[in-house]
């Protein structure tokens, strides 16, 4: 029971550091839980699935798809923060401005965003609404149910894999190295709804395979790109590869959709 009960500490921990969401009072705060709480980083992409796909559905009983995306996209913005834009938009300026590892640093940290930040955060969200207005409704609510705990799942394989790239940082207290458990758990919050879906017919398995290897391969492509030049990961970096990786993800779904192999 002990277990249980820290176990859903450490989930809400999660659910408050990366999200708006108020946690209740009885959970708590040990700075020793960060280490561990980023387990469930997937599982709160499942929290921010429910809430897009409860908004995209309320709106699209109103309005045109176009404007039900948006709102859907809107609300999952509001939820988090713009924590994980704001990452992308941070690493888009370092990398694309920087040249030194310690340049790239010192421009990621700078919380105005330049030009190589705005483009990149604005052809990420363009892309995102693009590709669910693209969708049928049924297909949007299941696209945003694999897409948002996945990427998170390719975000938080940096931390199992890699070593944080700063002294200090806002990641900093999740950035301790994830054992194979850990890294478990992660996986299987992300994969037991995407099997869920696929398993009642509402995912194609093929399509449910491509957008695993879409947010796998975000995650060695910018994870190569981290450790060639920084020699390790921020949470910036976090943020980035879980944007690219909804997008892709997004992508592989609607390529499966106009092939007609889901109908």
């Amino acid at each position: 029971m002990a277990s249980i009960v820290h176990q859903c500490r450490l989930f809400f921990i999660a659910l408050q550091f990366f999200t708006r969401v108020p946690i209740p009072g009885w959970v708590g705060f040990d700075p020793s839980w960060l280490h561990h709480a980023s387990r469930y980083f997937p599982l709160v992409g499942v929290v921010v699935a429910s809430v897009a796909a409860a908004v995209y559905a309320g709106a699209a009983a109103l309005f045109p798809a176009p404007v039900a995306v948006i709102l859907s996209t809107a609300a999952a913005i509001y939820l988090t923060g713009a924590f994980h834009e704001d990452g992308l938009a941070d690493m888009c300026d370092g990398f694309g401005g920087g040249l030194s590892t310690e340049r790239v640093l010192e421009i990621m940290k700078d919380s105005r965003i330049g030009t190589y930040g705005a483009v990149g955060m604005g052809l990420t969200v363009g892309l995102k609404c693009a590709a669910l207005w693209s969708l049928p409704t049924p297909a949007v609510m299941v696209a945003l149910f694999i897409a948002h705990p996945l990427s998170r799942l390719a975000a938080v394989s940096l931390i199992w894999e890699m070593d944080y790239a700063r002294a200090e940082g806002k990641a900093k207290p999740m950035a301790q190295h994830m054992s194979h458990r850990e890294f478990g758990i992660a996986c299987a919050c992300a994969g037991v709804p995407a099997l869920a879906l696929a398993t009642a017919g509402m995912l194609p398995w093929l399509a449910l395979l491509a957008s695993v290897a879409g947010a796998a391969l975000v995650a060695c492509w910018l994870g190569a790109k981290c450790l060639r030049r920084i020699g390790g990961y921020t949470g910036d970096c976090l943020g980035a590869v879980q944007q690219v990786a909804e997008v892709v993800i997004y992508l592989a779904l609607l390529a499966f959709f106009h092939r007609g192999a889901w109908p």
